[in-house]
């Protein structure tokens, strides 16, 4: 047997295309990374303004027109209306003005992600800096002082991505990609839910009690963590229930190489740039990550948009790959004549 006769034995065609496949997926992933995070810039971060009202709506007009349009600017009736706006998450931060003197308060949430609120401090800081007047910072939601740059729910989302996959990715291994039925197809998503409540329950004690890297309420934490690997589980079920074993490429390609940058992780959604920011809070990474910050930060507060898209991951992941199954056991049950 010849040198090319080996080759050819021992590469398959089958074997060629799958590491053609894991050669694009870390081209992607690298571009994914890079593009996302190399030339952070605020845009159109929502921003509220309160001042008296002869000088709000110049100023409104003011601060919407810097160059580059970093900030998305709208007035609110007084301090405690903006305020309120800032923990519910509707903006970023809050510009109170002293008519009486020529300091002004700045208003933010570190625990909305340290890069945000640093950003928003900068811009302010310039504006107001430019109007021959100062800004005092008041952080109304900041990051525990043991969750390094508001990142520690960021990683334990990741986390949860990771085990969600890896865990459909072993079943696929351990009795085929694709269940042969329904019912296989069942068991294998009700293995699925165990495994998605016992690493919640985990993750959401590591990441608490045990580090104390992350404040907020514990089961609330887990509860996100079993509906994320859940979502992602099923997802991964689904790809590998179309696609078989490239199924796993799949999911990694949306979970890993388009969800972890545009999760808005370390660079919050404003700072993303537009395709990143467009795609982030529809995929699990980012609805999670949203969550787990709303959760420990801010109460709870603006969660159920984020919950709603990991409820759909979740639903269309399991229906999908229970279908699949049928479809499957369908057509092996055909017989060759009718099938002719």
């Amino acid at each position: 047997m010849t040198f090319v006769d080996e080759v050819k034995t021992a590469v398959t065609v089958r074997a060629a295309l799958l590491v053609i496949g894991v050669l694009g997926l870390m081209v992607a992933f690298i571009a994914s990374y890079a593009g996302a995070f190399h030339s952070p810039k605020p845009k159109d971060i929502p921003f509220a303004v309160v001042a008296p009202a002869q000088i709000a709506g110049q100023l409104t007009r003011q601060l919407n027109a810097l160059p580059g349009g970093p900030l998305d600017v709208r007035t609110a009736k007084d301090e405690a209306d903006a305020t309120r706006q800032l923990r519910d998450r509707g903006v970023d931060g809050v510009l109170v003005v002293d008519p009486r003197g020529t300091t002004d308060t700045l208003l933010v949430a570190s625990g909305g992600g340290a890069s945000l609120s640093q950003a928003v401090e900068l811009v302010a800081t310039a504006a107001e800096k430019a109007q021959q007047r100062t800004v005092k910072v008041v952080d109304v939601a900041p990051a525990d002082r043991d969750d390094a740059r508001g990142l520690s729910s960021f990683y334990l989302v990741v986390g949860w991505c990771v085990g969600g996959y890896l865990c459909a990715a072993i079943l696929a291994i351990s009795a085929g990609a694709r269940p042969a039925n329904p019912h296989r197809a069942l068991i294998r998503l009700g293995a699925l839910a165990v495994y998605s409540i016992a690493a919640g329950l985990l993750g959401s004690l590591i990441i608490g009690p045990v580090l104390g890297a992350l404040p907020g309420s514990y089961l609330g934490l887990a509860g996100l963590g079993a509906l994320v690997v859940f979502a992602v589980g099923a997802t991964t079920l689904a790809f590998q229930g179309l696609a078989g074993v490239v199924g796993i490429g799949l999911a990694i390609l949306v979970i890993v190489v388009l969800g972890n940058p545009s999760a808005g992780g370390a660079y919050p959604y404003p700072l993303l740039p537009p395709f990143w920011r467009t795609i982030g809070p529809g995929l699990p990474p980012g609805a999670g990550t949203w969550a787990a910050r709303s959760i420990a930060y801010f109460k709870g507060n603006s969660i159920s948009g984020p919950l709603q898209v990991l409820s759909l991951w979740a639903l269309l992941g399991a229906i999908i790959t229970v279908l699949l199954a049928g479809l499957r056991r369908n057509r092996s049950e055909t017989p060759t004549d009718a099938r002719a």
